[in-house]
């Protein structure tokens, strides 16, 4: 049995394609796997704090000296990454926002990637060997795009800062195993749209 979390970044709602995306994985997960758990964490309808000064002092503060009063600056950070490790399946759901990424989602991972939680320096004390702390983890990045060419040797591929960054982030916390579904062509509309939805809503059909 897996625990599965649902992860929406897009400031829209019913005109958001990748929450399309992203309920359309979990109707077909939820056929093939009816016994596993689901998780619906909102990051872009609900404010994450983005983190501040307080927070810094909070979070590099070591294990063995953490007190209520040094760690009140992650409270928040605390329990997003507690739910974050109950889980061992992620399905991300974001927008491309200017090339990059919704604010709301920025903040979540601001929020997640924590020293000595979600990763760590190998030798304990920084010396740029990154060592993720999370371990057989997956996650599926689906994705949705106003343009297109942004995959690998395409086009665009230099404009890509949306699932580069994410796999990437994701990636220094643990995660390796990471398959990204991108939904391409909002811009255009019409046909070439209807039948970028019809390719990807069928690749996820077959998760």
């Amino acid at each position: 049995m897996n625990n599965v979390l649902i992860i929406n970044a897009s400031v829209r709602k019913e005109k958001s394609h990748s929450r399309k995306l992203t309920q359309l994985f979990v109707d077909n997960w939820k056929k093939k796997n009816p016994n596993d758990n689901f998780t619906h964490r909102e990051v872009g309808l609900e404010e994450i704090p983005p983190i501040n000064e307080k927070w810094i002092a909070s979070a590099f503060v070591k294990p063995n000296e953490r007190t209520k009063e040094n760690q009140s600056g992650v409270e928040v950070s605390n329990k997003l990454i507690k739910e974050f490790k109950e889980h061992n399946i992620y399905v991300l759901g974001t927008p491309m926002y200017n090339w990059s990424i919704p604010s709301g989602l920025k903040s979540y991972i601001d929020q997640l990637m924590r020293i000595n939680e979600t990763w760590k320096f190998r030798s304990g004390e920084p010396d740029g060997d990154y060592v993720g702390i999370l371990e057989n983890k997956k996650m599926f990045i689906l994705s949705s795009r106003g343009d297109t060419g942004y995959g690998e040797n395409e086009k665009n591929q230099h404009m890509n800062f949306q699932t580069t960054y994410l796999k990437f982030i994701f990636g220094i916390m643990g995660i390796k195993d990471i398959s990204i579904i991108s939904l391409d062509n909002e811009e255009f509309g019409g046909e070439i749209f209807e039948n970028s939805k019809k390719k990807i809503y069928q690749k996820i059909g077959q998760i």
